[in-house]
């Protein structure tokens, strides 16, 4: 799989953002050196820069739950 570095949507931009942001917060260095020190500003920082990127998969992840262990909830009455 290729990292991809153009967005095709914003919803994908934020995102992006939002999980690099996280990661920020967690600990993760910054990239970019960067005047401010909150991590929404750096992860967009580090995304205009070009530094940051996404995996898109090729297929959808199929989970198998089955319907034994998928909690059920009593009806209050």
């Amino acid at each position: 799989m290729a990292v991809e570095r153009e967005f095709d949507s914003n919803y994908r931009y934020v995102l992006v953002a939002a999980r690099r942001a996280r990661q920020l917060q967690q600990g993760s260095q910054p990239l970019v050196t960067s005047r401010t020190t909150k991590p929404h500003k750096v992860a967009q920082e580090e995304i205009k820069a070009g530094l940051v990127g996404y995996v898109r998969g090729k297929e959808r992840v199929k989970t198998d739950i089955e319907s034994t262990i998928v909690p059920r909830f009593a009806s209050q009455s």
